[in-house]
This record gives structure tokens, sequence and C-alpha cells, in this order.
């Protein structure tokens, strides 16, 4: 079923990028998500990285691959914006978590922290909008 009628059927603030703008966002990030996530879950895996520094990337890596089914599959607000909310925390957490042991790491994180927190404030402003 289209997401598109629903989404654009929805009051959001005058701010709020173009789908194609979200995508070309996301197409720039997940190369960096794929590199860096990809090497923490490898030292990971050699024990060169505990795995408590590996798990705010696995919880961040499922919140962030279930958003787009609670979002547009569920169209349910409030809990995309529970677990937009989750992605946001473990970025925080998991850039803590890894400077120590690789700031490259936590710094390639930067631009994903910077556009989830634009796209927190963008989801809790819809949720808000339209309850």
């Amino acid at each position: 079923m289209d997401w598109r009628p629903w989404y654009n059927s929805l009051t959001k603030p005058s701010w709020t990028p173009a789908p194609a703008t979200i995508g070309l966002i996301w197409q720039i990030l997940y190369p960096i998500i794929l590199v860096s996530f990809g090497f923490v879950f490898v030292q990971a895996f050699r024990r060169r990285l505990p795995w408590l520094v590996a798990l705010p990337f696995a919880i961040n890596l499922v919140a962030n691959l279930i958003f787009t089914p609670i979002q547009f599959g569920l169209r349910n607000l409030p809990l995309a914006s529970v677990d937009i909310l989750i992605v946001w925390t473990t970025i925080i957490w998991m850039m803590i978590a890894v400077w120590r042991h690789y700031r490259w790491v936590a710094l390639a994180q930067v631009p994903y922290l910077v556009w989830v927190s634009i796209a927190t404030v963008l989801q809790l402003s819809i949720t808000v909008m339209n309850l």
C-alpha cells in the first residue's frame, strides 16, 4: 500500500524537507554507518573491542531499521517517535562508548547525530501536530 497519500495528508512543520532530500541524506549516511558499524562489529567479534561497546551500535541498527516499517507501514506516529528517540539516544551512547577505543568511529557519527537530531525534532513535531 502506498504511504505517500497518507504522509502527504499529515500536518507538518513548514521546514519539513522534501522526501527526495531525506532520501539523499540517507544515501550519504548509510555508507558511513556501514563502514563504522561494520568496523565495530568486526572488532567485537575479534575480541579487540568489548561487546558492551558494540551494544549501542546493535541497538541503534535495529531501531534505525524498524523506523520505516513503524512510521510508514504501521503508520504509528507515537511509536515512531519513541523509536527515533531510541535511535538518537543510542548515537550519543555509541559515541561515548567507542571514544576511548576508536575516536574516528565516534567522530564518524557526527553527521548521523546531526541528521537524526533534526529528524527527531521533525518526527516529534509531526506527531504532536497530528494527535
